[in-house]
C-alpha cells in the first residue's frame, strides 16, 4: 500500500510485521506451509508511556531500546520490517482521476500532489497511490487512493528500526493491515460491505470494505487511553491503577469487582459515540444501509460489554475478530485458548506480517 522505498519488485522474501503502538509493541511471523498458512513467531512487550504520542515517535533512543529487547526476548532471525502509521500521522484519501495507466498517475501526482494533498511543502512528504478501479458512476475516470505521511514522522519510525538493526521495508497503514487480515481470514462477496474498527490505546481506525476493497476510513484519537483517564479522574486513582482496574475490577471484594467490570462500558461513551458517528457518516454518504459485519479489534474490543453496546448502537450485529480463522498457530502458540485470547490484540500485526515484497 504506502512503500517507504517505492516499489520494491517480486520476490517472496519472509517480512516480519511489527506493529508500534503508544502503549505496546507486536512482532509476528506468518510462514506458508502445505496446510496453508501459520504464525512462525509472536511476541508482545510494554512500551513506556509518552514514546509515541499522536502517532509520531516522541522518543526514538527509548523505540530503539524497546525493539532491540522484543527482538531479542521472541528469538526473530528476519530483520526485514513491515510496519505502520496510524491516526493524524497519515493521510489518507480518495480521488478521482481520468483513466491512464499507473506510470502517467505517478508523474501526474508527482507534479501536481498539492492539489490532492494538505500539504505546503510536498518535499517534505511521501506518498504513494493505488488505483481502485473504474469509477462506477463515469466510466471515464477511476478512483485511486492516495496515502501521505510527512518525512520526519516517517523518518521518526524508520530510523528507530534501523538504530535497533533492522530494515523497514514497507511502511502500511492500520486500517489497511487491517484489510489485510480481513481478505485473508474471511469469505465475503462482492456487494459485502464489512466494517473493521481496532480500538488501540490511543488511536480508533475504521475501515469500511466492500467486496474485500476499502470504501472508507477514518482514524479519531479517543482509545483505551482515554477510558483509563475516566476512570482515574471518577475513582481518583493514579492512571497505573485505573488500568489495573480496568481489567481486574475495583472493590474490596469479588462482588465488587464483577460489579465494577459489568459498568465499565459507561466510562467508554465518548469511544462509542465516536464510532457510530463515523459508521452513520459512513452510511449516510456512501449509501450502504446494509453491513453485513462489523468486527472488532484492538485491546478497547475486550472492554466488558463493548460488542453488545455498540450492537444496540449501530443496529447490526457485532463480533470480535479472529485475525487466526485461517491461519494456525503452529509451534509458535499452540495452545488454542491462548490463541483466541490475543486474537483481539493480533489484528494489526496479522495483517502487516502478510504483506510481501512489491505487492500492493
Amino acid at each position: 500500500m504506502f512503500d517507504i522505498k517505492g516499489l520494491l519488485g517480486g520476490g517472496k522474501q519472509q517480512l516480519a510485521g511489527l506493529d508500534i503502538g503508544s502503549s505496546s509493541l507486536k512482532l509476528a511471523e506468518i510462514q506458508e506451509s502445505a496446510k496453508g498458512r501459520v504464525l512462525s513467531r509472536f511476541h508482545q512487550m510494554p512500551l513506556a508511556r509518552g514514546v509515541i504520542v499522536d502517532g509520531a515517535v516522541a522518543s526514538p533512543d527509548a523505540l530503539t531500546a524497546a525493539i532491540k529487547e522484543l527482538y531479542k526476548h521472541s528469538g526473530c532471525k528476519c530483520r526485514n520490517i513491515v510496519t505502520s502509521l496510524s491516526g493524524h500521522a497519515v493521510i489518507v484519501k480518495k480521488v478521482g482521476f481520468n483513466q491512464m495507466d499507473e506510470t502517467e498517475l505517478r508523474d501526474l501526482i508527482h507534479d501536481e500532489a498539492g492539489k490532492y494533498l494538505p500539504f505546503d511543502d510536498m518535499d517534505a512528504v511521501d506518498y504513494d497511490c493505488q488505483i481502485l478501479g473504474e469509477n462506477p458512476y463515469n466510466p471515464t475516470q477511476m478512483e485511486v487512493l492516495l496515502v501521505a505521511a510527512k518525512k520526519e514522522i516517517v523518518e521518526g519510525y524508520t530510523e528507530a528500526i534501523e538504530n535497533a538493526g533492522l530494515t523497514p521495508t514497507i511502511m502500511d497503514v492500520d486500517s489497511f493491515a487491517l484489510e489485510t487480515m480481513y481478505e485473508e481470514n474471511y469469505d465475503f462477496e462482492e456487494n459485502d460491505v464489512a466494517v473493521l474498527i481496532n480500538i488501540g490505546a490511543s488511536i480508533t481506525n475504521l475501515n469500511a470494505v466492500k467486496g474485500g476493497v476499502s470504501i472508507f476510513t477514518r482514524d479519531f484519537t479517543l482509545g483505551g487511553n482515554s477510558l483509563t483517564e475516566a476512570i482515574a479522574k471518577n475513582l481518583n486513582l493514579s492512571l497505573d491503577e485505573a488500568e489495573k482496574a480496568k481489567i481486574q475490577g475495583f472493590g474490596n471484594d469479588e462482588a465488587a469487582r464483577k460489579s465494577f467490570l459489568e459498568g465499565v462500558i459507561g466510562y467508554a461513551d465518548p469511544i462509542c459515540s465516536e464510532i457510530e458517528r463515523s459508521v452513520d457518516y459512513f452510511r449516510s454518504t456512501f449509501g450502504a444501509e446494509t453491513i453485513k459485519q462489523v468486527l472488532l479489534s484492538g485491546g478497547g474490543a475486550m472492554i466488558a460489554g463493548m460488542t453488545a453496546e455498540l450492537g444496540q448502537r449501530l443496529g447490526t450485529e457485532v463480533e470480535i475478530v479472529n485475525p487466526f480463522k485461517k491461519i494456525s498457530g503452529g509451534k509458535a502458540i499452540a495452545d488454542k485458548k491462548l490463541l483466541d485470547r490475543i486474537g483481539p490484540i493480533s489484528a494489526v500485526v496479522v495483517g502487516l506480517a502478510l504483506r510481501k515484497r512489491g505487492d500492493k
